[in-house]
């Protein structure tokens, strides 16, 4: 039997996640997005509200900023019942708090997925508390997995490191790459040409990172000659370079305890 799956709110990510799956040749039909402002999500049927939408779906993903949970639930809770699975992106909202909010639920799933599953390229860890999550793994991480790298973390701990290391690195990544365009264009390359090279190097390493398993300590070693540019330039880099990803994680952490706070009231 297929499964429909109901969007509340879909903005960015929730978007990439659509894009993803239909690039995998899911159903459109099987996917309906709740939008107040009424802005069409592509591929899919869009509505501005859930009466609208005139269905009681398997899945509702909860896709608005988590500082509306508290306001937007009540309206939520009507249309889920003990068939609902509850898949929340909603950071700093602990399942604690969603069954709460829900109780009803035949389950709460969290996902945390990055913005590279909508090329189905993402990592998008997932978490269920009790029993009932064995049974809810081999239903839901395939799904998933059409998106990309979808672990089943065993505890609430280990699903939010995960998210940490990944949520956001593909904004990271880009300051990465546009820093190493900007050095491009200082040194006399087109803007373009520099943007491209700089892309296309970042790609091309984590693709041969991807495909060898190697340790990144031995990728590095292979292109670093004894005395060379590349030596020269990791002196720079490495004195500095966990400690910045290190303070920069810090600073997300610390953030979503302040919405986790925020949710709870």
């Amino acid at each position: 039997m297929s499964q429909h799956t109901l969007f509340i709110g879909c903005g960015n990510m929730g978007q990439a996640m659509v894009a993803g799956w239909l690039l995998a040749g899911e159903d459109p039909a099987g996917c309906t997005a709740v939008r107040p402002s009424g802005r069409e999500v592509p591929g899919i049927r869009t509505v501005r509200s859930i009466g609208e939408a005139d269905l009681i779906p398997d899945r509702i993903v909860l896709g608005f900023k988590p500082q509306q949970l508290r306001a937007l639930a009540p309206e939520v809770a009507r249309w889920v019942t003990s068939r609902t699975t509850l898949i929340s992106m909603l950071a700093g909202a602990d399942t604690a708090i969603l069954r709460s909010l829900f109780p009803k639920a035949r389950a709460i799933v969290r996902v945390m997925p990055n913005l590279p599953v909508a090329v189905r390229r993402g990592v998008l860890p997932l978490y269920s508390p009790g029993s009932s999550s064995e049974e809810l793994r081999h239903e839901l991480q395939p799904w998933f997995t059409l998106l990309g790298f979808a672990p089943w973390c065993g505890s609430e701990e280990e699903f939010g490191a995960i998210g940490f290391v990944a949520g956001s690195t593909p904004a990271y990544v880009a300051r990465f790459i546009a820093a190493f365009a900007a050095a491009g264009e200082g040194r006399g390359l087109d803007p373009g040409q520099a943007l491209t090279a700089a892309r296309e190097a970042v790609l091309g390493s984590a693709w041969l990172a991807a495909s060898t398993g190697e340790p990144m300590a031995e990728l590095a070693r292979r292109v670093t000659s004894p005395n060379g540019t590349t030596e020269a330039g990791l002196k720079v880099l490495d004195p500095e370079l966990a400690s910045l990803i290190d303070r920069t994680l810090a600073a997300a952490t610390k953030r979503s305890g302040e919405l986790a706070a925020e949710v709870k009231g």
